[in-house]
Order: structure tokens, then C-alpha cells, then sequence
């Protein structure tokens, strides 16, 4: 006797079973229930359903999705585009610093090779034009400064770029938020980031931090998360790779003001003003009567009489010396040893009445 077709459908025996038992069963692809060995769909019935196979997502470009690594300090991820963009986003609000961003670009000994390598905000352009420092923008999440580089471009004496940040107005304790995003620059703006890297400050003193670098690695680049304080600021981290900075830019610009004896008109004022107060004429010589406190000059002493060569004589007639010596008190007696000219009409004075005989 022959099964029907009803008898098959109904799972009776198939063909190459023994005794008409049920054979050896197979699951269906992308189906989860399991059919006799050789049994197929009925006749007539639709195919059964298969699953697509997995693939990566794709965008709206044809190019694989991108997936973010959030990274750790000293974490590196290699990079497989030619020019990145770094942008530094953080949230403002009242007594948050503002924060720049910068790029050194240094050579095989970690340095910079001169000053024209530091790409910040009074020299937001590299001479090469690969590494630049684009405006500040204000986005939903916050405020963000940005950094773009050509690696590929970058001249092969250019081994390292360093990405860095800096605060004005207050230290990285009041920045809580501050994060750096690596952007693929040759896709779309709205395309998600290569990597991020939440930056925090170490001891809350920072004014400038090393956020990340960009490095070579054989034929390609690498991203390596830093986050490398300095309590210096800008200055010190620029010095450190070999940036001459003056110092005492404010005290320059005094120097350069309308009063600066720098200027050589007033320097020949000075020095003819200086020798004048020498002489006790000009200027200097001259009181300010319009001054606060007008100094009088010292009055000059009347010249001191020189000494005798002997003391002087008081009361009793003393011996006669020569010379132009003072006379005190009565006339003096002329004595015949010292050769001296006579005096016949002198007389002496008559003795008061104590001296009187009685």
C-alpha cells in the first residue's frame, strides 16, 4: 500500500524510513521546528523562511558604521584616516575658566623645532597650513574649540602633535566636564568619533593639561589618551618643549608707553635734566610750584672763623706775642726783649675803689 500525500504531510512514514517509521530528522534553515530526513515543504505550500546573514551596519555613505573607544589615561588606538579633527568640549557657567585649545607640533627629539610649531590662539596656523586652530563654537552640550591636522601631509620630520588645553580665569578644579573628541576630518561632521577621553584634573591646581597626542607608529598614526597636568599654565608647557615665551609680556608693553626713557627724545631730555641739577640750573634746579610739596633748598652755612694759635687773654696784662693776634681786656705792656716799638704815653688805668688804699 502506498502512503498518500495526506499521510506524509501528516508526518506518517517517509520515504527511506524502516517500516514506515519515522527516519532521521533535519532542522530547517533559519526555522526552529525539526523535519523528517528527506521531507520537504508540500506541494504547492510557499519556501520556507531564511534568516539574512549578519553583516555590519552601514550608512548613508556605503562605509561601515564607526564605533567610539572611550579610553583611558595612557590608552592608545590606532587610526586608519589621514586627517583628524580634535575638538575639546566642556560646559560653561559662573566660575568656570574658559579653555583654549593648542597643538605643538614636535620632531624625533619630543621638541619643538621653532616657535612657529606652537598653533594657539595668537598663531592659530601652522607655516604649513596642515595644523590649525579653528573658531569656538557653542553646540547643545556646551562650548567646544577645535584643532584640525593633515597627518598624512605632515612633512616626515614631524613625528608628534601635541593636543593640549589651557584655562583662562581659573584653574581645571572648576572644569569638571572636560572631554576631547577625535574625529575622522574627511567624513561627515555628524558622523560619530573615532575616540573620546574624559580629561580631569590631578590635583586641581592645572591651568594647562595635555589632553592627548597624535604619534607615528610604522607607516601610520596613533591616538594616545595623556592627560598631563601643568600648575605653569601655557607658558610652562610651551617651555618645556622648547617655545621661548617672554616672561613679562605686560611689563614689555609698559616699557613701549609714551613715558618710557626708551624713546631717545626723552632719554636726551633726562640726561640734559640730570646734568642741569648738577650745575643748579634748568629744570631740575627749578621748584614745581605746582607740586603737592615744594622742598626748599638747604640754606648754605656762614664760613667758620679760623682758630688762634694761642688761647685768649682774660683779665690780668699777658705777654705779647707776635703776630696779629686778638687783644682782650686791657691793653697789653710792651716788653724791651721782644724788640717791639715803645709805647711812653701808656699809663695804667686807674684801679677801682676796692683796690684803694684807705
Amino acid at each position: 500500500m502506498r502512503a498518500g500525500p495526506g499521510a506524509r504531510g501528516a508526518g506518517g512514514a517517509g520515504v527511506g524510513g524502516p517500516r514506515g517509521g519515522p527516519g532521521p530528522t533535519r532542522r530547517a534553515e533559519g526555522v526552529g521546528r525539526a523535519l523528517p530526513e528527506g521531507a520537504g515543504a508540500p506541494v504547492g505550500a510557499a519556501p520556507l523562511p531564511v534568516a539574512p546573514p549578519r553583516c555590519p551596519a552601514v550608512g548613508q555613505e556605503g562605509r561601515m558604521a564607526v564605533m567610539t573607544h572611550a579610553m583611558l589615561k595612557g590608552s592608545n588606538v590606532p587610526l586608519d584616516t589621514a586627517a583628524v579633527r580634535a575638538v575639546l568640549r566642556w560646559t560653561p557657567g559662573p566660575g568656570v575658566p574658559d579653555v583654549d585649545a593648542s597643538a605643538l607640533v614636535l620632531g624625533p627629539d619630543g621638541r619643538c623645532r621653532s616657535d612657529e610649531d606652537f598653533v594657539f590662539y595668537n598663531q592659530p596656523r601652522h607655516p604649513s597650513g596642515l595644523v590649525r586652530r579653528l573658531p569656538k563654537k557653542r553646540v547643545a552640550e556646551g562650548l567646544t574649540d577645535t584643532v584640525e591636522a593633515d597627518l598624512g601631509a605632515l612633512d616626515p620630520s614631524m613625528d608628534r602633535v601635541v593636543l593640549a588645553a589651557s584655562s583662562d580665569g581659573g584653574t581645571f578644579r572648576a572644569v569638571t566636564d572636560l572631554t576631547i573628541f577625535l574625529y575622522d576630518a574627511t567624513a561627515a561632521p555628524e558622523r560619530e568619533p573615532l575616540a573620546s577621553f574624559a580629561v580631569t584634573a590631578e590635583t586641581g591646581e592645572e591651568t594647562a593639561v595635555i589632553c592627548g597626542e597624535l604619534y607615528r607608529r610604522g607607516d601610520g598614526w596613533k591616538f594616545r589618551a595623556v592627560g598631563q597636568g601643568y600648575p605653569t599654565g601655557l607658558v610652562g608647557l610651551a617651555t618645556d618643549f622648547g617655545i621661548s615665551v617672554d616672561e613679562d609680556p605686560e611689563g614689555a608693553a609698559e616699557g613701549t608707553s609714551g613715558d618710557s626713557p626708551a624713546d631717545p627724545s626723552l632719554l636726551e631730555t633726562a640726561l640734559i635734566d640730570a646734568s642741569a641739577a648738577e650745575a643748579g640750573t634748568g629744570s631740575a634746579a627749578r621748584p614745581d610750584l605746582d607740586a603737592t610739596v615744594v622742598h626748599t633748598p638747604a640754606s648754605t652755612a656762614p664760613p667758620v672763623p679760623p682758630m688762634p694759635d694761642r688761647e685768649p687773654s682774660y683779665g690780668y696784662p699777658q705777654e705779647r706775642v707776635p703776630g696779629p693776634g686778638p687783644a682782650y681786656g686791657y691793653p697789653q705792656p710792651v716788653h724791651a726783649g721782644h724788640g717791639a716799638e715803645q709805647v711812653p704815653d701808656f699809663r695804667m688805668p686807674p684801679m677801682g675803689p676796692q683796690f684803694q688804699r684807705r
